[in-house]
């Protein structure tokens, strides 16, 4: 199948693996010509949980030397979703006027009255959509009620919502209305950049943002604090050559932006997308992320000229502070300082059927990206992880 097949071809990987270790070997001999320390394992943060997967499903981290670490970044907007955010949900959806609506992935959040499965247990409207127009669908059909669509996700879904709310505009749907809890790509990696228990040495872009916004916003990266970036796809062999990338400009001492992703991402992204987002959208002063606290210019609220369709103004949603339950240790994965596995709750009193945080919930959470895949213990001799195959493919590359 094109663009798919040609992207897990096996015979492509160890020509690639070998171009890596020879990229290492350089970087290695640049040290010691000029008396440096002994070199350490790169740290390398992939942002998106869907690089997450794919290093888990096709074991890609086996493949690699050992002097590449892969660090795993707070890519799934699920994933920072505070918990207090659940609970406005839950008490909108109070309210026996309201259908509230939703993507799948944010059903299992836990907030500190439950989840929103809970709250459809106890009697709340609450249903899973697809896309905000499925919501939308669902105001026309019930003129009657009032139809809120929790909308969250990078910029990957904020055009979805934007050219929704515009479509309820220019049929002046009144029932229908969102609640904003989108997120910016930038400000997120810059938090991460400014924590100082971090030590990375490059990143792999989110390739599904960089379609929508382009290659400019992550220049700062690579000018500001000099680590070099890659825009990186979603196969397996996308994810290897984007290392290969990152390794290639770290041997020659580069810090730039580049997009491995050329098939889908264009240098000024979607120009459509980008109006909507403007024309809907203003800039959050400052937005709770789950595991980061306040950031600012981290969130997107909808534009006074739009406070029709915005369920913050319709329902006056105060957006509660809670915090997580004290032995999830959420934050620190978010942030990379540690592993899932080093979290005390993973697989015990945390697991998918009875997750403490997001991580376990989502799709693309890291957390879930180890269990589902297998990991059960490190490999303590090299260091690495191992992996307990239960899939079809794993390893498939």
């Amino acid at each position: 199948m094109k663009y798919v097949d040609e992207f897990r071809d096996p015979s492509v990987v160890e020509g690639i693996c070998d171009a890596i270790n020879r990229q290492l070997a350089r970087i290695e001999k640049a040290r010691a010509k000029n008396n440096d320390s002994p070199m350490r394992p790169l740290q390398l943060m992939e942002f998106c949980g869907g690089h997450t997967h794919t290093l888990f499903k096709y074991g890609i981290e086996s493949l690699l030397s050992e002097r590449i670490e892969m660090v795993h970044g707070p890519g799934c907007p699920v994933c920072v979703l505070p918990s207090g955010r659940v609970d406005d949900c839950i008490e909108i959806a109070a309210n026996p006027n309201v259908i509230l609506t939703t993507f799948g992935d944010a059903m299992r959040v836990p907030g500190v009255n439950g989840n929103l499965l809970d709250a459809k247990a106890r009697g709340s409207d609450i249903r899973m959509v697809y896309s905000p127009l499925d919501a939308l669908a669902l105001a026309r059909q019930h003129p009657e009620r009032e139809v809120v669509f929790f909308a969250l996700g990078f910029e990957t879904t904020m055009p979805s919502t934007a050219l929704t709310v515009l479509q309820a505009a220019k049929e002046g749907i009144s029932n229908f209305s969102i609640f904003c809890n989108h997120i910016t790509t930038a400000p997120t990696i810059d938090a991460i950049l400014n924590e100082p228990d971090l030590d990375l040495d490059g990143f792999l872009a989110p390739g599904h943002v960089s379609m929508v916004i382009g290659t400019d916003p992550f220049q700062f990266i690579a000018q500001d604090y000099a680590k070099p970036i890659v825009i990186t796809g979603f196969e397996p062999l996308d994810i290897l050559q984007s290392i290969l990338m990152l390794v290639t400009q770290i041997a020659e001492s580069r810090c730039d932006v580049e997009n491995q992703y050329r098939r889908v991402v264009e240098a000024g992204g979607n120009s459509s997308g980008l109006f909507a987002m403007q024309e809907v959208y203003d800039v959050y002063p400052v937005t709770e992320l789950r595991g980061f606290g306040e950031i600012g210019n981290a969130g997107v609220c909808v534009r006074d000229e739009y406070a029709a369709w915005n369920a913050e103004c319709k329902f006056d949603v105060q957006r509660k502070q809670t915090k997580d339950p004290h032995q999830c240790q959420c934050g620190e994965v978010l942030k990379g300082l540690i592993r899932p596995w080093q979290c005390g709750m993973y697989g015990k009193q945390c697991s998918p059927e009875t997750p403490l945080g997001a991580l376990m919930v989502s799709s693309e959470g890291a957390c879930a990206a180890y269990y589902n895949h297998g990991f059960r213990v490190p490999d303590k001799g090299k260091g690495r992880i191992a992996i307990v195959d239960t899939t079809h493919n794993n390893h498939a590359v």
